[in-house]
Parts: C-alpha cells; sequence; structure tokens
C-alpha cells in the first residue's frame, strides 16, 4: 500500500484519520493490551462517516433523533474512543484514553454502554452488534411511523468485521433486514480478509457480497482508504430504499510492519515499529499528542450536529402535549399510571372466574390489557406466534407496507430475535418483548446475557417450560434452563403458578428499567390458586405464603409454576394426617433475595422442614432449602435430575415422581 500516496492526495483527511491511528497505537502499547489493527484499517471510513454523515453532538450523546453509531467488531474499541474523544466527548477524556483497559476507566476493552453515554450498544462478541443495529433501525421505523417524520428519522450505522459476517447470528439478521427493507441501516465492512489465524481463507470462502445481494441487501464495494469513494458510497447507501452493505477493502494495521497479517489484529506494542508507523503518516508527535489545528477540525465536527438537534428540539416543542408527554413517557422508561389499575382489574377477574389455562395463555391475558395502555410495546415470536401467545388484536403486524405494526414475525431466529429485540430495548422508546420455547433459550443466551450485562429490559417470553411439554419429548423439555438463567446476574427469572402470579410478574418486568426478565410458562392447563383477591403485587416480592398450616406447622413447601398446584395438593394429605404444612410460592427467586432479611424470615421461619418442588434440576435452590435458618439435614427436593421422555405430561410426572404422593412422602421421611 502506498501510504505517502494516500496522504498526497487528501492531506487533510489523511491527518485526521492519522490521529485515530496514533492514538489507538499509544493507547494498546500503554495498556499492553489490546487490538490495534481494525482501528488503523477502519479510520478512513470512519472519519468520513463522523465529518460528512453521522448527524450527532458531542455535546448531547443521547438526543433522542440522532443516528446511531454501532462498532459491532468491539474489539477495535479504540475507534470508537479515539473519536469520541477528538469529537470532544466529554465523557472520553485525554486521561481515559491513556487509562485504555485499567481498572476503573471509562475505555474498557471492549465498548460498554453503561459506561459511556455515546457507546450504543456494549459490543465484542462478535455478531451482536450487527443483530442490534437491526433491531435499531426497526425501532426506528416504528417510531417514525407514531411519531412522525419530524421528530423521527435517523439512521444506524453499524462497523462490522470478518468475524462478525462468519457468525451464525449474523445471517439471522441480514436475513431479517432484507425481508424487512430497512432502507435507514447502513453495513460498513471491514473487508480486511484477517483474522487472529490467519487469513479469511484458512477457514471461510463465502461471496459476501453475493450474499447480502441474495437477502435483499443494497451492496457497493469501495476501497476503503479513499475518502471521496467512501463519501460517495454512503450517499448512495442513504438514497436506498433497502439495507445497504458497503464493502470497504481495508489493510488491517495499515503502514505498521504488521499490516495484511494476523499479528496485526491484536496488539501492537513494538517501540521502532510504532515509531516507524508514525513517521509513514508524517505523525512526529509525542505519545497521545494532538496537534491543536487537527483537534480543533475534529471537534468541529463534534459539533456540526448541534444545529440539528436545536431544529428538532424546536419541532418537538411544537407537537401536541399528548404526543411530547407519551414521547417523553416511552423514553424514559416510565409505565402509564393506568398499568396498576389494568392488572388489579384482571386479577379480580381470574380470582372470580377461577379459570384453569396454562401459563402461555395467562400471559396473553395479561398482554391483552397491557398492550392497548402501552404504545411502546412491540412483541413477536420465533415462529411459534400460535404456541407462545404473544400476539394480541390491537399489535398490527409490522411490515413494509404497515410501519406501525407492533408485532414481529421473526421466523426461525432465536439467536438474532434475541439480540435484535436487545437493539429496540437500546435504541429507546421502545419496550420489545418475544416468544419461543424454553427450550431454545439455549439458542438465544448470548443476547440474553448482553441483555443482563447491558442493564435493559428485554423480556424473553418462554413457554413449554418443562416435562409438561409432553409428547415432543426430551429434546423440547428444558430441565437446566431455570438454573442457567437463574445463575446469570441481573435477570428476572419469573415462573408464575397461575394467571393471576402470570399478571403480576407482567406487571413488575415491563414496570423494570434495568433488568431483563424471562417469563417461563407452561403448555399444560393450570388451576386458579389465587382464589382470594389481593391489591397487592405478591409476586413482586419474589415470595411469599399461598396457603398457611392448618395444624402446627412443621412442613414448609416451597414450589413455583406448575408444580405449586402439587404442592398444594401435598399439603391436604400431610394435613390430613395432622401435619401442619405452608406452601409458598416462589415465582421470582431474584426479586425474593433482594427483600429484607425479616420479610424472608416471616416467609421461611425456621423449625419446619422444608421440601422445594420444581420440574428442573435442583441447582440454585439450596440457597433457600439449606439457607435462610434451616434446620440441617432437614430439607429435600422434588424434581428432575436427568432428562425427561416423550410420553403424555400427566404420566411423566408420575415416571418423575413429581406428585404430591412424593412430595408427602419426602415430607414425612424429614420428619422421622
Amino acid at each position: 500500500m502506498d501510504i505517502a500516496a494516500l496522504r498526497e492526495k487528501n492531506p487533510e483527511h489523511w491527518m485526521k484519520a492519522a490521529a485515530i491511528r496514533a492514538l489507538t497505537l499509544d493507547a494498546v502499547a500503554a495498556a499492553n493490551s489490546g487490538h490495534s489493527g481494525m482501528p488503523m484499517g477502519m479510520a478512513d471510513v470512519a472519519t468520513v462517516l463522523f465529518e460528512k454523515h453521522l448527524k450527532f453532538d458531542a455535546s448531547a450523546p443521547k438526543w433522542p433523533d440522532r443516528d446511531r453509531f454501532i462498532l459491532s467488531a468491539g474489539h477495535g474499541s479504540m475507534l470508537i474512543y479515539s473519536l469520541l474523544h477528538l469529537c470532544g466527548d466529554a465523557q472520553v477524556t485525554l486521561d481515559q484514553i491513556k487509562n485504555f483497559r485499567q481498572m476503573g476507566a471509562l475505555t474498557a476493552g471492549h465498548p460498554e454502554n453503561f459506561l459511556l453515554d455515546a457507546v450504543e450498544t456494549t459490543t465484542g462478541p462478535l455478531g451482536q452488534g450487527i443483530a442490534n443495529a437491526v433491531g435499531f433501525a426497526m425501532a426506528e421505523e416504528i417510531q417514525r411511523a407514531q411519531y412522525g417524520r419530524k421528530l423521527v428519522d435517523h439512521y444506524t450505522y453499524a462497523i462490522v468485521g470478518d468475524g462478525c459476517l462468519m457468525e451464525g447470528i449474523s445471517q439471522e439478521a441480514i436475513g431479517l433486514a432484507g425481508r424487512h427493507s430497512l432502507g435507514h441501516l447502513v453495513v460498513l465492512w471491514d473487508n480486511n480478509n484477517i483474522t487472529i489465524d490467519g487469513s479469511v481463507e484458512l477457514s471461510d470462502r463465502t461471496n459476501q457480497v453475493q450474499r447480502f445481494r441474495a437477502s435483499g441487501w443494497h451492496v457497493q464495494e469501495i476501497d476503503g482508504h479513499d475518502p471521496e469513494a467512501i463519501d460517495a458510497a454512503l450517499e448512495a447507501a442513504k438514497k436506498a430504499k433497502k439495507p445497504s452493505m458497503i464493502a470497504c477493502k481495508t489493510h488491517i494495521a495499515l503502514g505498521h510492519a504488521a499490516q495484511d497479517t494476523s499479528k496485526g489484529h491484536g496488539a501492537l506494542t513494538d517501540a521502532d515499529q510504532m515509531k516507524a508507523a508514525k513517521e509513514a503518516y508524517g505523525w512526529s508527535y509525542g505519545p497521545f499528542e494532538v496537534p491543536a489545528d487537527i483537534k480543533s477540525q475534529w471537534e468541529a465536527i463534534g459539533a456540526r450536529g448541534a444545529a440539528d438537534r436545536a431544529a428538532w428540539e424546536e419541532r418537538f416543542a411544537e407537537a401536541s402535549k399528548q404526543k411530547q408527554d407519551r414521547f417523553n413517557r416511552a423514553y424514559a422508561l416510565d409505565v402509564p399510571k393506568k398499568l396498576s389499575a389494568v392488572v388489579k382489574a384482571l386479577k379480580k377477574q381470574i380470582s372470580e372466574e377461577k379459570p384453569s389455562v396454562a401459563t402461555r395463555k395467562s400471559s396473553e391475558m395479561a398482554l391483552a390489557v397491557i398492550n392497548p395502555i402501552m404504545p411502546e410495546t412491540v412483541g413477536g415470536s420465533a415462529d411459534l406466534t400460535g404456541s407462545n401467545n404473544t400476539k394480541t388484536e390491537d399489535l398490527g403486524v409490522f411490515d413494509t407496507d404497515n410501519r406501525r405494526g407492533r408485532y414481529v414475525y421473526w421466523g426461525i431466529r432465536e439467536h438474532g430475535m434475541a439480540a435484535a429485540m436487545n437493539g429496540m430495548a437500546l435504541h429507546g422508546g421502545i419496550r420489545p418483548y418475544s416468544g419461543t420455547f424454553f427450550c431454545f433459550t439455549d439458542y438465544a443466551r448470548p443476547a440474553m446475557r448482553l441483555a443482563a450485562l447491558m442493564k435493559i429490559p428485554t423480556v424473553f417470553v418462554m413457554t413449554h417450560d418443562s416435562i409438561g411439554v409432553g409428547e415432543d419429548g426430551p429434546t423440547h423439555q428444558p430441565v437446566e434452563h431455570l438454573a442457567i438463567c437463574r445463575a446469570t446476574p441481573n435477570t428476572y427469572v419469573f415462573r408464575p403458578a397461575d394467571t393471576v402470579e402470570t399478571a403480576e410478574a407482567w406487571e413488575v418486568a415491563i414496570s423494570s428499567k434495568e433488568t431483563p426478565s424471562v417469563m417461563a410458562l407452561t403448555r399444560q392447563n393450570l388451576p386458579t390458586l389465587r382464589t382470594e383477591h389481593k391489591l397487592k403485587n405478591m409476586s413482586a416480592q419474589g415470595a411469599y405464603v399461598l396457603a398457611e398450616a392448618e395444624n402446627k406447622r412443621q412442613v414448609i413447601l416451597i414450589a413455583t409454576g406448575s408444580e405449586v398446584s402439587i404442592a398444594m395438593d401435598a399439603k391436604a394429605k400431610l394435613e390430613a394426617e395432622g401435619i401442619g404444612t405452608r406452601v409458598v410460592s416462589m415465582p421470582c427467586m431474584e426479586l425474593f433475595a433482594e427483600q429484607d432479611e425479616a420479610y424472608r424470615r416471616r416467609v421461611l421461619p425456621a423449625g419446619a422442614v422444608r421440601v422445594g418442588v420444581e420440574a428442573a434440576v435442583r441447582q440454585g435452590w439450596d440457597q433457600w432449602l439449606l439457607g435462610e435458618r434451616a434446620r440441617p439435614g432437614k430439607s429435600d427436593f422434588v424434581g428432575m435430575d436427568r432428562f425427561g421422555a416423550s410420553a403424555p405430561a400427566g404420566e411423566l410426572y408420575e415416571k418423575f415422581g413429581i406428585t404430591a404422593s412424593n412430595v408427602a412422602e419426602k415430607a414425612k421421611a424429614l420428619l422421622s
């Protein structure tokens, strides 16, 4: 690559891009850790994007109608940190650049949305960012239809690498974006042909250009170091009616001895090689030094969007008060005042009518009263709409001819669905929820984990939650999945016992601002257990006394979901023998753990023996069976310790001993 020719062709552009490259080399060298090559290779693309196309204001990084910039190839984090520092972002000071990857720094190894306001999403796990970007673009389309182009009219730009496009989630995302003609989505592919192991050809021969075209995208191929070509391609992309992919042919670690090699992917710290690279750039300044003229040019870029923001604020002020209030409430993640009332009304109705329904149907009943009063909710399903019960009559279907539609047919794309939902939540103003079978959390797991890490309240509706699935057999019967979800920090896992608890769980989930929720719901019908109407949301406490002992209390049965009714039947058997038994319903362990010790002791007092009942593995239960002042050696668990089988649900519960009789016998054995 002729660096001198690049410098001479457009010297002003070159020096702005060189500032990114120099800061990257300095920060990675100081940390002795990181990834230098991608920021060095994509500096030209990023410079043109920020200078001439990206609508943003460095002084107001959360302005609602800004363009969204997503660095899907998050290992190249010094690209975004350099850009933010150069543009004058108040959070990314020079000290933050100098402390790249160090304890307490905002400039973490991979971009974290909860550390920096201008980082739209946490990236690093490859492929997540491009799928998030699809969710961002869908959210923009929905909100533009709801509020009008005067208030919502922006683009989502994503930089992706070869690794992002190898991950399977990328095809789920690409296919979805093409299907929905997301014309405000632009993906810039860092086409450098290098991975950690070596050239891409070691493991892949996919023609990415043909792949995107086949999926319904507008595609261009350019020299990623030619600013005029980059500018023209971005102009064309913004005019396209389809999502756009620009294949930017670049050189990883441009100008360095490691250029175009796998070594260029990682940390470039050799002092002599760094010096030679900077000399090639014409960069004669010291470590972390950016000359005033170049910094001022970049700060002008950072301030360029201030006029757009001010104009938007004027338009927003001219909107009706009703529209302003709805917009502000949705972006603040506040729920409408009506929410509590409609949930209470549903609970009262259910307590009186006492239906026997599956909690997946209970969930639909709750959504039927929530969705009409929360226009920010967007639902969907991974090709299981009739099974997940996530579609209510008022939603309409999101499609190319109906951007107001709030229901998404995601197709068989659990991973892409979950990541795109995260993108919707991160975009702001949208409350996404969608469903699949609980067993298929395995496919969605990386995105579910990132929702928890990023502190966003995505709701994952997971039906068919146990061996109660029945004849579909062990491949579809989750046994370890509750434990996996509960092991994930900052996640609420709800397993409601009836429709009343399901409505309460939805009220908590849809009110959450920083915690995602997993709704584990049954396929089989369950009786209404909460027959006495209570205004209080009992499930919000995580666990509560559903039924008190009639005789002197000797046993506490703790159960969740479909097994609470089994615990109630076991209680009846034990009480008939004079053994006082309390039944505790525990719809959300995480919320119960958040309660104060005094409340937890009232629900689980010392003295009685304890039996946990859940059609899943025991892992995670010992906190309540062995801790919380439990009697040593006086607890047991009735559940699963193996995979299920293919048979009617009732027969499976008998086969695996999850019955009222077995629960009662376990309790009596502990009393002997």
